[in-house]
């Protein structure tokens, strides 16, 4: 029987991609085959969508265009589209792309698995990774009941929902089996994990749990919200070597009346506290944090002290994006005032004093060694990160040796040169 060939195109976040790698974890083997997401012919290509923000939402809706124009070329059997553009906007997008053979959101993996004719096993922990095979995303749960003013996530995707910690050390351990040793914990909210199951967070045992699991070498904590914080991670972070010096932690803002307006739950004050506490339990921590600018309100001065915070503060790591509103969230109405081109140039200021500053830090390293796991190879270097640094949005360090250093390999390197994002590093006598 030949097989039906599957590609499947992953849009926006990383938790996106884990919901993507467990559509494709339950595909069997004999009846389906999967083909690379870049891959020009399919029987069936699945997109699934990004609905965030603007710039997220044209991107999912050209892909699915090219996809429909591919079809219509004779290259691709059927386009079905799922996800968080298709939960949030589903009936117009059938009125306006009557190509799309169905339509599915970004909650419903089973009615997605049912219309390939593949029973939906929820417990099934299987995945299909499309990372590098030493790390993985791991999605602490679903949804989230914070009320950011900005933010459509709760619309898009529910309630806050956390997986059980016995699931989630169960399926650590199955990608542990597989060959990843580096975990990433991602979730809408890290800070949140637990409240629903047992009224407080319960981020400090999953993490004791997961440090317990055979094989994995590091733990990384993506998107944990400053407010209500569980400050026992910070010491556990201090005392287990598999937790990364890492946090990501993103602010949005500085000002007290934007983050009053934003709904954000933390102010000035309480943010710099908890920020400097963990650098004084973590020393060498790496904090990553992401910025918006452009919100409706943000004077001149706002903006000014959100710029002098960032230059006295002095982030390891720094994002930041521009407001857009949001249909049905609470700031939609206060409509987008802040010009395009003011928000542009915010943006820049902020990014260009990061690098700065980036730059500074990466030639502090000069000298010293540093661990580092190599994710591949390009031309004559050996890329890697080390335990500072998450994949695909934080920097690189350029080995340079004698030896092959294959993926998965934690070496011990000495930095030798510095880039804003960039480390250049040797390793044995190169």
């Amino acid at each position: 029987m030949k097989k039906t060939t599957i590609r499947l195109i992953s849009l926006g976040c990383s938790k996106n991609l884990v919901d993507s790698e467990k559509i494709l974890g339950q595909l069997p083997a004999g009846r389906f085959r999967i083909v690379d997401g870049e891959s020009p012919s399919a029987d069936l290509a699945i997109v699934n969508t990004c609905g965030f923000i603007h710039d997220a939402r044209e991107e999912s809706i050209d892909t699915i265009l090219e996809l429909v124009e591919a079809r219509r070329k004779g290259l691709i059997g059927q386009v079905v589209v799922t996800g968080c553009l298709s939960q949030r906007y589903m009936d117009e997008l059938k009125e306006e792309i009557p190509e799309v053979a169905a339509w599915f959101g970004a909650r419903e993996p089973d009615e997605l698995l049912n219309y390939l004719q593949v029973r939906y096993r929820k417990e099934m922990l299987q995945r299909r990774l499309s990372t590098p095979s030493h790390y993985a995303y791991l999605k602490v749960s679903e949804g989230c009941d914070r009320s950011c003013s900005f933010c459509a996530i709760p619309m898009i995707r529910g309630p806050h929902v956390s997986q059980t910690p016995g699931l989630l050390v169960k399926e650590a351990g199955m990608l542990a089996a597989k060959g990843v040793r580096e975990l990433l914990l991602v979730a809408q909210d890290l800070s949140y994990y637990g409240i629903d199951l047992q009224s407080r967070s319960m981020l400090h045992e999953l993490l004791q749990a997961l440090c317990a699991v055979e094989g994995i070498r590091w733990i990384r904590l993506h998107y944990a919200y400053p407010h209500l914080f569980p400050e026992g991670v910070i010491d556990l972070m201090a005392s287990e070597e598999k937790i990364c010096s890492y946090l990501d932690i993103p602010l949005q803002h500085i000002n007290d009346d934007i983050l009053r307006s934003m709904r954000r739950g933390h102010s000035r004050r309480g943010s710099i506290a908890l920020l400097e506490k963990i650098r004084r339990k973590v020393p060498g921590i790496a904090l990553r944090t992401t910025l918006m600018v452009g919100y409706p309100g943000e004077s001149d001065q706002a903006f000014r002290e959100l710029y002098d915070f960032v230059g006295d503060f002095r982030f390891d790591r720094l994002g930041v994006f521009t407001y857009s509103p949001e249909e049905g969230t609470r700031a939609h109405p206060l409509g987008d005032p802040v010009p395009a081109h003011i928000k542009q140039e915010r943006m820049e200021a902020i990014m260009d004093l990061q690098a700065q500053i980036s730059l500074e830090k990466n030639q502090s390293m000069i000298g010293k060694s540093l661990e580092v796991v190599i994710d591949r190879q390009e031309g004559q270097y050996f890329v890697g990160r080390t335990q500072y640094d998450s994949p695909e949005v934080d920097n690189e360090v350029l080995v340079r040796s004698d030896t092959p250093l294959p993926p998965a390999s934690f070496v011990q390197v000495t930095i030798e040169g510095a880039e804003a994002f960039d480390l250049y590093a040797r390793h044995g006598s190169a």
